[in-house]
């Protein structure tokens, strides 16, 4: 393995190579090769945030200010934790939840819960005491390759993500929630429509050229 160090954005830098190796698989070796080259990965060690998402979180905020000081948070699907580093890094009270276990963040109060149980939304404004300003949501199911089926299975966690940010954020308040090529579905998009003044789909720059994702940001929650 071989690479050479160029400046943040990766310019200058010569592409890093993995050896072919037997206990090591094509796909194995192509992902490697992918997070050895990208720039994010290599930034989001540097500054200490547990994953290179945390910049798409940034660069949404930065278009959209959803973040601010006192503001009163839900991430769900939060592990392992770059959007609630960002969140609360920023000075907002953060309140995460994920059915897998999280480490501890400084400023965070998490919960490991599945969001489909009926208590769940009550829970956690309890623990925000109040409303949420922001709900977020990063989460994406398995790939399985098969884009359909895989655009499919990441909405249903969207529309979870949706009824639990119904049920617990202010007036004038924002979700966002990560979709697939094609965004969100015909259904889902009139649901945040009926709930939202404003709704859009966004490709963060910290988004992968060639990944087909894609980020639904809905602004100003009508009770």
């Amino acid at each position: 393995m071989t690479s050479k160090s160029g400046d943040a954005s990766g310019r200058g830098r010569v592409p890093a190579k993995v050896k072919k190796s037997r206990g090591r698989s094509q796909s194995s070796r192509a992902w490697l090769e992918r997070q050895l080259n990208d720039p994010y990965v290599a930034q989001a060690r540097a500054k200490g945030f547990r994953s290179r998402a945390a910049f798409k979180l940034q660069e949404l905020d930065a278009r959209f200010r959803l973040l601010k000081k006192g503001a009163k948070v839900l991430d769900l699907g939060a592990a392992p934790g770059g959007w609630s580093q960002v969140a609360a890094a920023k000075g907002a009270l953060v309140v995460a939840a994920d059915v897998l276990a999280m480490e501890s963040i400084p400023g965070v109060t998490f919960f490991q819960v599945d969001l489909t149980d009926a208590d769940v939304p009550a829970m956690l404004k309890e623990a925000l005491s109040g409303p949420a300003d922001l709900v977020l949501t990063d989460m994406a199911a398995p790939t399985t390759g098969h884009r359909g089926t895989d655009h499919i299975r990441t909405i249903a966690l969207v529309e979870i993500a949706l009824e639990v940010a119904i049920d617990t954020l202010a007036p004038g308040g924002a979700f966002v929630g990560k979709v697939f090529q094609g965004g969100a579905t015909g259904e889902l998009l009139a649901r945040m429509k009926q709930h939202f003044r404003e709704v859009k789909h966004v490709k963060p720059p910290a988004s992968r050229s060639e990944s087909v994702e894609l980020y639904v940001v809905a602004l100003g929650f009508k009770s």
